[in-house]
């Protein structure tokens, strides 16, 4: 941590704030937005959420007793000011590295990380979780969940604030309202939340105070009837929530920290049965000049110069895997009108805003929305189009229902286009694209695809426009291609059909995917070592490559397949195909490389990778092991 600061500096738990005053909380706020700042410039990460919600999150800590009050942060991005203030203050320079602080909440890291998620608009469920909880215990710890508004607009949102306020549990909803999630929020809870701040309906901190005392005192006069009806009306936008069953207070400026202490302390020592709502309106970035002028607010940054407010970037004349599928689609879209592209809430970071800027038409962001987007494109295909929903391996986790049941079994024509599929470094096991052949590859009548490179993700999608009959998805990672030429658009595969890379004796490594250049460099030591093993390029899960197996099993005395996802996957599939065709009872030997059976920690890439024992010196171990050859496998440890 920096030095010198006034308050920060002997500020370690929230019960070191309660002993400042209200003006000194301010500098404390003051003091924390440094710290931040300072520190993302080093480390990279999330910045702008963070750097909204500072005086909110001193204000949460001074008012409420965490952790035995249970504070929930609705995906975590935004907690940065959060960890500085509850114990983890020396460590938070180590933010998203290896063995250090999460980018998100963690219930392993600290009590005061009640509930830990990374994906959005889980917090009203959880909180509401607990809250009945403690009822049932007896207990009456206050439990406060913080969404945005961005992630209050999802489905999950509306079920759970759905079912908080029928069950009349007491629990407080903070919806941190800051006109952006990643990118721009859209759809109708936008317009509703922009119609609510339109009149100017910022409560100063006297009628603020008078109107909470009001509506919630317990024996209501007229006139505090009155205030009531006002305080839930159309005008304050109270509608909505409050025909839910929530208390609706606000808007209220969530960088006054006077009005945040009076409205928070209310909120909390009120005797009510029900949820509670209040509407905090943020900024953004707060307090860093370049972050407030950015079109995302600095959502995500790398390590960038402070004065300057550029961020280091990695200069590669290498396209990014994203870039080269967004570029390819365009190209595509220009010749063909029926295709659309759909992503969830998420443009620039699946290259949708691209494909937007030339088709704004043709592109549609639904929100952080997966399920809906995915029954979204199944209409659309429906009525001829060719829907492309552009979505993170991580996300589309989230509407593997909708997969299944209205586009799979309906064998409806939509391309899944899978984005940071296998592990992605700093941002750790939540976003890791570890599952998607797994989940999708157990789906009858679904082509799965999986990119080695950045060529053959051109020609995976240029035969994806074609595939009208059925599903299909492709798979690639994050970051930069290896820097091969890029075939013309024309160029397409043979539906389930893999390539021989290198030819070799004994063993064929079959990779599925972007280890393909790590089989490489294994294959090129071992020939060193006088083994010489085949290389395939497999480029379809579903439908195998049967005839290709079948010719390898019965040429090579072994077969090690690899692929970044979990068990169940690629070789899994492989396993049960040489098995069904009798050809494991022979002298053939199988192994297959994936994923291992845990949750892998942030980290850089490479070495996730090297953990999860797929880099190309644990694919030289795994060829020895499986030739039996142990002499060579010491010399090479």
């Amino acid at each position: 941590m920096r030095a010198n600061y006034k308050y920060l500096d002997d500020i370690n738990f929230p019960s070191d704030i309660k002993k400042l005053s209200q003006p000194e909380l301010k500098v404390l706020a003051k003091e924390v937005r440094e710290e931040l700042i300072d520190t993302v410039s080093e480390t990279g990460g999330h910045l702008g959420a963070g750097l909204g919600v500072v005086e909110l999150t001193v204000a949460l800590h001074y008012i409420f007793n965490t952790p035995n009050d249970k504070l929930i942060w609705d995906v975590g991005h935004q907690s940065y000011p959060h960890k500085i203030l509850t114990g983890r203050k020396d460590k938070i320079r180590t933010l998203r590295k290896g063995d250090g602080l999460s980018g998100f909440t963690k219930r392993t890291e600290s009590e005061y990380d009640p509930f830990g998620a990374a994906h959005s608009s889980t917090s009203i469920s959880s909180a509401l979780g607990i809250a009945v909880a403690n009822e049932l215990s007896n207990k009456s710890n206050n439990v406060i969940a913080v969404i945005g508004d961005g992630a209050i607009s999802a489905g999950m949102s509306y079920e759970a604030m759905n079912n908080a306020g029928a069950s009349k549990t007491k629990m407080i909803v903070i919806l941190n309202d800051n006109d952006m999630s990643i990118a721009k929020p859209v759809g109708a809870m936008r317009t509703y939340l922009a119609k609510i701040l339109s009149g100017n309906i910022y409560f100063s901190f006297r009628e603020t105070v008078k109107l909470i005392i009001s509506a919630f005192s317990k024996r209501f006069s007229k006139k505090a009837g009155k205030a009531e009806d006002f305080l839930r009306s159309a005008v304050t936008g109270g509608t909505l929530f409050n025909a839910m069953g929530f208390y609706y207070i606000g808007p209220i400026d969530g960088h006054d920290i006077d009005s945040l202490i009076s409205v928070l302390k209310n909120a909390k020592d009120i005797n009510i049965k029900g949820p509670i709502m209040i509407h905090v309106r943020t900024k953004k970035g707060k307090g860093y000049e370049f972050a407030e002028k950015s079109d995302d607010k600095y959502h995500g940054v790398s390590k960038f110069n402070i004065s300057t407010g550029v961020q280091e970037k990695t200069k590669s004349n290498i396209p990014a895997y994203t870039k080269v599928f967004a570029n390819t689609l365009i190209k595509h879209a220009e010749k063909d009108s029926k295709i659309v592209g759909i992503t969830a809430a998420m443009p620039s970071g699946t290259g949708m805003d691209k494909f937007g800027e030339k088709f704004p038409s043709r592109m549609f962001d639904v929100g952080i929305a997966e399920q809906h987007a995915v029954t979204f494109a199944g209409g659309l295909a429906t009525e001829g189009y060719k829907p492309y929903a552009a979505i993170y391996s991580t996300f589309l986790q989230r509407a593997y229902d909708q997969v299944v049941h209205d586009v799979a079994i309906q064998s409806l024509p939509v391309r899944f286009a899978i984005d940071r599929a296998g592990l992605v470094g700093a941002d750790g096991p939540t976003h890791a694209g570890s599952f998607d052949i797994t989940y999708l590859s157990t789906l009858p009548n679904f082509i799965i695809m999986a990119a080695s490179d950045e060529a053959e993700l051109v020609r995976m999608i240029n035969t994806s426009v074609d595939i009208n009959d059925r599903p299909s998805a492709f798979r690639y990672p994050r970051g930069n291609g290896v820097g091969v030429n890029l075939p013309p658009i024309d160029e397409k595969l043979d539906i389930g059909k893999g390539r021989i890379i290198k030819e070799g004796k004994k063993l064929a490594l079959i990779n599925f995917g972007a280890r393909l250049q790590e089989c490489l460099i294994a294959q090129e030591n071992l020939s060193k070592k006088g083994v010489n093993i085949t290389i395939i390029d497999a480029r379809f899960c579903k439908p195998l490559d049967e005839n290709l197996i079948w010719q390898i099993a019965t040429d090579h005395e072994a077969i090690i397949t690899i692929e970044e996802g979990s068990i169940g996957g690629f070789g899994s599939h492989v396993g049960q195909f040489l098995a069904e065709k009798n050809l494991l009872d022979s002298n053939l030997k199988y192994r297959s490389m994936i994923l291992p059976d845990r949750f892998i920690d942030h980290d850089k890439p490479e070495l996730m990778y090297k953990y999860a024992g797929l880099d190309s010196k644990s694919i030289e171990v795994k060829v020895f092991d499986t030739l039996n050859s142990k002499v060579i496998i010491k010399k090479i440890n």
